[in-house]
């Protein structure tokens, strides 16, 4: 694909971009009215009119029901997508909406009506795939965002060209990101020489969320060297070593508590050879263990090392004294982890209060 940050997304680059879609009976394009969304649109539209067979296109709009702009915005996007002859629907989202937390509201919502779409329009089981517009500039933004929380190195690798989108009844819906590696730049730069218009959401400026604030530091961030593509480029590394971490944990796991799992536990490991695996590595077999048996959602990573730290401090106190490992019993996410003699078992927590405990609805 063409460097220049500036330049229109060229015939050549949108093959590259959409070839590995062809295959699919139809694709979902979420598109807002935005520049990033529309230019998606377009491109779409622009590579599908090259094939002779190939998927059928639907565009879909969210009216969230927070900006008296929406409705006109979608109507701009129908109009549009008539014009390129790809089929559209708005959905709204209804009810009464909360008084904080807006935004992550507003995306479950959104990706809770796309889902609907999905599924209307495929014979699959796991519906159509949904296309939306996210660029390398809001990878970048992820990546900072992610930092400014204090995200581990699965954090850090950013969003994915394609992941799976949690649909009805246990179904999964293929979430995919065709321009993630494109600057919005070049986007804006497409919609330009087209001489199509599109609408700008004064929330994406609204200095009350953190992207937006993130998104005005960007220019000084990158006059300093910290650009949106070397950001993009540390997502791009982190997901490598994301992935062969992925593998070294399937590795451990094979050794120390092959699946199956019982679904009520406990999940059982020999104490020396967890204690012995690179602290990584015990990491993350000791989360999936958590997140298997607990049902208290997935383990905060700060919490986990803590309890992971206690445990091993606890293990390494007892070969110093020679004797058998001191007993070590905590609660995490609704688990228990307890040490006891040289075993570490991880199995559902007591109820707190007589309460019944909620069935384990996790795969290892």
């Amino acid at each position: 694909m063409s460097s220049a940050d500036d330049s229109a997304v060229s015939a050549a680059d949108v093959r590259l971009l959409f070839a590995h879609l062809v295959h699919y009976p139809a694709l979902i394009l979420a598109v807002s009215g935005g520049p990033d969304s529309t230019a998606l649109m377009l491109l779409a539209a622009r590579w599908r009119q090259t094939q002779k067979r190939g998927p059928k296109l639907i565009a879909a709009t969210i009216d969230h029901g927070l900006r008296p702009e929406a409705k006109r915005e979608a109507l701009a996007v129908k109009k549009l997508a008539r014009s390129l002859r790809i089929e559209h629907r708005t959905l709204r989202w209804t009810g009464r909406k909360p008084k904080t937390g807006i935004q992550e509201a507003a995306r479950a919502a959104r990706y809770r009506l796309l889902a609907q779409v999905s599924r209307s329009v495929s014979q699959k089981a796991n519906g159509a795939p949904i296309l939306t517009a996210h660029t390398r500039d809001d990878q970048a933004e992820t990546v900072l965002f992610r930092m400014m929380r204090g995200s581990g190195i699965g954090g850090l690798a950013g969003m994915r060209a394609g992941s799976l989108l949690p649909g009805h009844a246990g179904e999964m819906i293929e979430l995919l990101r065709p321009l993630l590696g494109i600057p919005k730049s070049r986007l804006i730069a497409t919609l330009k020489a087209a001489k199509i218009a599109y609408a700008e959401d004064p929330s994406n400026r609204d200095p009350r969320f953190a992207r937006p604030r993130l998104r005005e530091l960007m220019p000084e961030l990158a006059a300093e060297g910290l650009t949106a593509g070397r950001l993009a480029r540390l997502a791009s590394r982190a997901a490598r070593a994301e992935a062969a971490l992925h593998e070294a944990v399937e590795a451990a796991l094979l050794k120390l508590a092959p699946a199956p799992w019982p679904e009520r536990g406990p999940v059982v490991m020999d104490a020396e050879n967890f204690c012995g695996l690179p602290d990584e590595i015990g990491l993350r077999v000791l989360e999936r263990a958590i997140n298997w048996m607990g049902d208290e959602g997935p383990v905060e990573l700060g919490k986990l090392e803590a309890l992971y730290g206690a445990l091993n401090e606890a293990f390494e106190g007892s070969r110093a004294a020679a004797r058998e490992a001191a007993r070590f019993r905590r609660t995490l996410a609704g688990a228990l982890v307890t040490l006891d003699k040289g075993g570490l078992r991880v199995e559902r927590a007591p109820p707190r209060g007589g309460g019944r405990a909620r069935p384990a609805s996790k795969r290892p």
